[in-house]
């Protein structure tokens, strides 16, 4: 981590799972003896509409609700409602980018932007449904900031039993984010 905390957002549209992605970065974090606080905001709808979740990770108890105005890091899974990113994060920040469907050069030059084609990547694993994971994947495997099988306990408790038959290849992603970044360094 760069310094006490970590404050991280997430952006998407409804049906990505970001919430699921951001649940599963916030209670692997505590899993593994951290603090950290989620926020959500997403619209009524179930699939199209804005969908944001903020997570903050500490070593030490938080002491106030993640209402972010600047963060370290964003990933991106969806450009859609995302046009808050650049003034949000932090100089020299890490943007991580589903570049599947957003474009880079919006991004500017003052972020650590790092791609990953996660939609694409999900679809080859024949799971459609876990670009977010990789995504999370690859968060993780730049940050260091939680390891991948405290992320794979907290997905497989967070899904819901109808759920359940994805947890192994939620895993997968996971692992398959993380490899397209290997070697990338330290990103926060």
């Amino acid at each position: 981590m760069s310094g006490p905390e970590t404050a991280v957002v997430i952006f998407g549209i409804g049906g990505q799972g970001v919430q699921l992605i951001g649940k599963t970065l916030a209670l692997a974090a505590t899993d593994a003896g951290k603090h950290a606080m989620l926020a959500a905001d997403y619209g009524g709808e179930m699939r199209g509409g804005p969908s944001n979740a903020s997570v903050v990770i500490g070593a030490a108890p938080l002491r106030a609700l993640p209402i972010l105005p600047a963060v370290d890091a964003a990933i991106v899974a969806n450009h859609k409602f995302s046009g808050v990113v650049p003034e949000r994060l932090r100089p020299g920040g890490l943007l991580l980018l589903n570049s599947s469907i957003v474009d880079a050069t919006a991004a500017g030059e003052t972020h650590r932007v790092v791609e990953v084609p996660a939609t694409g990547m999900a679809t080859e694993l024949g799971a459609p449904q876990a670009a977010g994971f990789i995504l999370l994947g690859a968060f993780a495997g730049l940050t260091g900031l939680v390891d991948h099988d405290h992320l794979v306990a907290a997905m497989t408790s967070l899904l819901p039993p109808y759920r359940r038959q994805h947890a192994a290849t939620n895993a997968a992603a996971l692992k398959a984010g993380a490899a397209a970044v290997a070697g990338a360094g330290a990103a926060i």
